[in-house]
Formats: C-alpha cells, structure tokens, sequence
C-alpha cells in the first residue's frame, strides 16, 4: 500500500472516529407512543404501555407516571424510584417500539391522505406529501397550509407553494413539520 493510501485512509479512519464523539440528542416521547418497560428479575412487571393523550403512562405498583417530554433513561429512573418501596435493587429497561406520536396529518386532496409518522429529522411538506403519493389532479398546489398549534393554544396557519417549489422557486415555503401538525391540501 502506498504512502498516499495509507495517509488517505488514517484521514479517512480518524474522521469516523470523530463523528463517533458526537452525541446524538435523545428521542422525547410523545403521546401515542409504545415503550417496552422490563424489570429485571420480574417477569410479572414486563409490559408494553402507550403514551397517553395526557403524557402520562400507568405501571404495576408506581401508578401513574408523566413522560410526554421524556427519555426512555428518565422514564427508567422515575419507574425505578416507584418501585424502590417494593424492590429495592430494581434495573429498569424502558425501550420505545413505536413513535406513533411523531407523526403529522394530511388532509385533502392527496393520493393517500391520513396519518404519516416522521421518520427523519427535519421533515418537509415536500417529502411528506412525498409518503403519500403527492397531490390528486384536482388539487390547488399553492393554497397548501400547514397548521401547528402553538404552546399558547393557538393555531399558527402557514401557506405553502407547491407548485412554485416544483419548479424550484419558494423554497421557503417548504416548510418543517413538526409532530401534530396537520397539512391540508384543498
């Protein structure tokens, strides 16, 4: 192997490496959302249980638990400090096996209008109405809204061009969606 190849793949090999130290932020549960929550030692305990519309999830001898906001390792240690009275060396393992409250609505005149859950980060309104197999020919592409309730309980409506972005004008239009946001396609 050459000096060269060998230099290229040491750069090639430390870059890896570096973006291996870089951390990624932890999934915050939803409602709607299924975790897998074991006990070690305590078969009876091991259960699946779903994010409630109210962000809170029920378990065996700690009751009710809010997690909306939450990590697994969070909802692992509120879970573990429940069952401290009842088993004192406790190992709790929470698991998400669903993000169905990651998703957004669509709504209208598309191929395949419901549900979508958002299987990336930073997802646009292109590449959701993507998933659903784009607009049907009766659509008005560029009276697109996306509505997102705000934390004030608002409802903030934001128009989107499709056509236009179609042909590479209005990018910013293309907007991020966030979980339960509702796109509607008249």
């Amino acid at each position: 192997m050459s000096k060269t190849h060998l230099v290229t793949a040491l750069l090639l090999l430390l870059a890896s490496f570096s973006s291996l130290g870089q951390e990624a932020q932890p999934y915050l549960l939803r409602h709607g959302d299924r975790l897998m929550v074991s006990v070690w030692r305590e078969d009876g305990l091991n259960r699946e249980v779903r994010v409630l519309p109210d962000g809170s999830i029920s378990f065996p001898l700690v009751g009710r638990i809010f997690v909306a906001g939450s990590s697994t390792v969070d909802v692992e240690r509120r879970i573990t400090d429940g069952l401290k009275k009842y088993i004192p060396e406790a190992s709790v393992t929470a698991v998400v096996t669903a993000t169905e409250g990651n998703g957004v609505f669509i709504l209208g005149k598309v191929l395949k209008p419901g549900h979508v859950l958002l299987t990336a980060p930073n997802m646009t309104v292109l590449q959701v109405l993507s998933q659903v197999g784009g607009l049907d020919r009766f659509a008005n592409g560029d009276a697109i809204l996306v509505l997102r309730r705000e934390a004030e309980g608002r409802q903030r409506t934001t128009r989107v061009r499709y056509n236009d972005l179609m042909r590479g004008q209005a990018a910013e239009t293309n907007v991020v969606l966030e979980p339960g946001d509702t796109v509607l396609v008249p």
